[in-house]
């Protein structure tokens, strides 16, 4: 499977793609609990978030959108707040009343953070109808081999404890676990060393 950089025009079909892929994320089911809900409001937040990339980092995806990887460059993974601002709108009519939730598990991924360089993949995901082919092996790896000329580490959460074995095939270690709040989903910090 190739790997190409996601452009503009891909947008609705990456952001489309990725709703399905995370409709049954734990953080994002505790944000939004009401699975019709989420289902609608995801493809929002996803565009939102590809288009946030594009400035900081690199969005890959494969030919036909089965799957695809975005990544934040060193010295970007946190959201600065004039993005914040900037997505302000965009983030209510996703999120609503559950805005300060969404809000709280951005400022707990932000806290978790390593204070070293490193490669941020901030989302990685396969259409449902293609997962189990190897596709989301392949979107991460593309984006590692981009990334390994850097020298730098690549890092990740994920609140999907089925997550942590894949990742740890791909040379990902677990380097914390934590939870956001008191009733919030549990994540784990995962860290792939330099090639």
């Amino acid at each position: 499977m190739t790997f190409r950089l996601a452009t503009r025009p891909d947008r609705d079909a990456v952001g489309e793609m990725l709703a399905r892929a995370f409709q049954d994320d734990p953080a994002l089911v505790w944000i939004m609990p009401d699975p019709t809900r989420r289902a609608r409001r995801l493809p929002t937040l996803f565009r939102m978030l590809f288009d946030s990339d594009a400035a900081h980092g690199m969005r890959l995806m494969s030919g036909g959108g089965e799957a695809a990887t975005l990544w934040r460059a060193p010295g970007h993974a946190e959201t600065p707040l004039s993005e914040l601002l900037r997505f302000a709108p965009a983030m209510l009519a996703t999120f609503g009343l559950a805005l300060p939730r969404a809000l709280a598990l951005a400022n707990a991924i932000d806290r978790h953070m390593p204070r070293e360089p490193f490669w941020y993949l901030h989302i990685a995901g396969c259409d449902p109808a293609h997962q189990g082919r190897g596709l989301g092996r392949d979107a991460v790896r593309a984006g590692l081999d981009r990334t390994e000329a850097s020298g730098l580490p690549a890092y990740l959460e994920t609140a999907t404890p089925a997550n942590l074995g894949f990742y740890q095939a791909l040379g990902f270690a677990v380097t914390g676990e934590w939870r956001v709040g008191a009733d919030g989903p549990r994540l784990w910090s995962m860290r792939r060393p330099p090639s």
